[in-house]
């Protein structure tokens, strides 16, 4: 038997929130109908993880792969996910797969959206963007989001600048307005965000004076893969977390 593949999302006040982690899980099990795929929630929706570990180990699921639905990994990967894995049944074994990012097939999401929102390829040279995060507090995070950016940078577009949403600067009109000082022709704003809520909201603000503002990330069929080469990667890992028997 294939290990389930347990999803963890953050979790939303913001119904979007939800709707797209389901939309998304869905997508993953029409890739791979040969693995078991469920989702649980840190905070605000149900099931809990907490809970969804007592059910699977209930109806006799031995082995878990836990992959945090974070494009970063921060505070929530280092240190929230492996509290809760830790207080999970005794019977599982459980292995916590990596977070999705970086992956060049997130930057090929990140195209994708945009693309979606009017820009084209051809576009690209002339074309200012700014990768707009949810931001954190830990600095490791920070600077991967800086990085892709400076990675981005490099694959045609006329320049690429990070923002975040909280916790860092700068924020996305800051962004906006530094590419508009730069003399791009045109200014785009790409959410790397995974679902709306609060944070993206305030992204989508932010990006009130740029050209284009594209979708969050959501189910699109790169992010989807990422998922599956994370679990398959984890699978096969021999490292197991401690809380197994």
């Amino acid at each position: 038997m294939k290990p389930v593949l347990l999803v963890i999302a953050h979790g939303s006040r913001d119904p979007r929130h939800a709707s797209t982690v389901h939309a998304l899980v869905r997508r993953v099990r029409s890739l791979r109908p040969d693995v078991r795929v469920e989702t649980g929630f840190l905070d605000f929706n149900i099931p809990s993880v907490q809970g969804m570990l007592e059910s699977l180990a209930a109806e006799g699921v031995r082995d878990v792969v836990a992959l945090p639905l974070l494009l970063t990994r921060a505070f929530h990967a280092k240190a929230d996910i492996p509290a809760v894995l830790r207080d999970a049944p005794p019977q599982l074994r459980i292995r916590q797969a990596e977070v999705l990012g970086p992956s060049p097939l997130l930057l090929s999401a990140l195209e994708r959206r945009l693309y979606e929102a009017g820009l084209t390829p051809a576009d690209k040279s002339s074309t200012g963007v700014v990768l707009a995060s949810a931001g954190s507090t830990d600095p490791e995070a920070i600077a991967v989001i800086a990085d892709i950016a400076r990675e981005w940078r490099h694959t045609g577009w006329y320049a690429v600048r990070p923002a975040f949403a909280s916790a860092a600067l700068p924020r996305t009109e800051d962004a906006v307005r530094e590419l508009r000082a730069l003399g791009c022709a045109r200014v785009a704003v790409a959410p790397y965000v995974l679902a709306p809520g609060f944070l993206p909201d305030r992204i989508a603000r932010g990006a009130a004076q740029a050209d284009v503002l594209a979708e969050v990330l959501g189910p699109a069929p790169e992010v989807a893969r990422v998922l599956l080469r994370r679990y398959d990667a984890a699978s096969q890992a021999r490292v197991l977390l401690p809380v197994s028997a």
